[in-house]
């Protein structure tokens, strides 16, 4: 626990204008187009391995789930929880857009609105709602430099690269600008100021121990520091990390197994670290889109279609694999090369925003009716 003078004025007016346990969503972005047939592996379905005869994973290496499906044995740090019934898997999922650009797509799966490029805000930003009136500074938090499109809109968000960063830079021109907000007339500007640099010390005196050995790169480093802001208690609502290196048109069978057990272990640490919390809070993934069902002449695989999703966490129904499995068969892929989508991935999201954020769908994903609901939580 960390004692930092008196409460901040937004944590204790947030304590007492909500009921319950505050709920929190962390998404995470596997930048690049993750090959979901690698990493979720239909090995019940013969055509996978005519498809893929030189990069496809062996059966006798599956991590198997349900005599279907298996994970690559790079994610066996994931194994356990899928297990104990707090990892849903959703195949098959993705955008309905057919675009195979990674910029595009990328954009239309952070905005929430495929094929259209105008919409200003991203899906994780609206589904914030207006919420009550007391509400942290660090409610919506990115792990970055930047703000990322999924989060741009008129709620507040933050992109923090580390912790101890969390800071005006100039330590004089802080605490003169402290001084201002301090003794500001106008009660509003004087509160704002106030709670925002509360906010900045709170950051900076979370403990700085975790809870579970994090492997080292980018998604470890921002779990931890994710984990760090949930265990503090600061008002943390949403968070948002990426990942990128997914892109594997080239000789893919090793950097997808680093990638994988650095994405595993990543998230297996967050589930550790977090301990009961984990309760109170669901990680979702997302890639912009899949790979073809077929490697390539350079044992990579190309841009795809349809992919796979992870749901985990507190209330989640797992232990299951989720989605209609649409086949391997020329026949049954997508222009006759990609896995075809049968989940959109709004109807997902729409499940997770719901049950996490309180948010209504229909305002989260304009133009959007969801047509599925699989009922990922008890």
């Amino acid at each position: 626990m960390f004692v930092v003078g008196a409460a901040p004025a937004w944590l204790a007016r947030a304590a007492n204008s909500t009921s319950g346990k505050r709920r929190i969503l962390v998404a995470i972005f596997q930048r690049g187009a993750a090959d979901g047939l690698n990493i979720v592996v239909p090995h019940g379905d013969p055509n996978y391995y005519a498809l893929r005869p030189g990069i496809a994973i062996p059966k006798t290496d599956v991590l198997d789930l349900d005599g279907f499906y298996g994970l690559h044995p790079a994610l066996a740090a994931l194994k356990g929880i899928y297990d104990s019934g707090q990892l849903a898997i959703v195949e098959a999922v993705g955008s309905p857009d057919p675009t195979r650009s990674h910029f595009d797509a990328q954009d239309y799966m952070e905005s929430g609105t495929p094929g259209l490029k105008a919409t200003p805000d991203g899906w994780l930003n609206r589904a914030l709602g207006g919420g009550a009136k007391a509400q942290s500074p660090v409610r919506a938090v990115a792990i970055g430099p930047t703000v990322p499109r999924i989060l741009r809109g008129p709620n507040a968000a933050v992109a923090v690269s580390k912790l101890s960063e969390f800071q005006v830079r100039d330590p004089g021109s802080a605490a003169t600008f402290e001084s201002l907000y301090t003794s500001a007339v106008d009660r509003v500007l004087s509160g704002t100021g106030k709670d925002t640099f509360n906010a900045v010390r709170t950051l900076q005196a979370i403990g700085r121990e975790p809870g579970a050995r994090y492997p080292g790169g980018r998604l470890g480093e921002s779990l931890q520091q994710i984990a760090r802001m949930i265990k503090a208690d600061v008002g943390l609502e949403v968070a948002f990390a990426d990942m990128g290196g997914w892109d594997t048109h080239v000789n893919q069978v090793a950097p997808l197994t680093n990638l994988l057990t650095g994405f595993g272990q990543a998230v297996a640490a967050f589930y550790q670290d977090l301990g009961d919390k984990m309760e109170d809070v669901a990680i979702v993934t997302m890639s912009e889109f899949g790979r073809t069902a077929s490697e390539n002449g350079n044992r990579g695989t190309d841009h795809g279609h349809a992919n796979v999703m992870f749901v985990l966490g507190g209330g989640v129904r797992g232990g299951k694999v989720y989605g209609e499995w649409p086949g391997l068969s020329r026949e049954q892929l997508y222009e006759g090369r990609d896995l075809a989508l049968t989940t959109d991935f709004r109807d997902v999201l729409s499940e997770v925003a719901a049950k996490y954020l309180g948010s209504n769908p229909g305002a989260v994903f304009p133009n959007h009716t969801t047509s599925k609901r699989h009922g990922y939580f008890n």
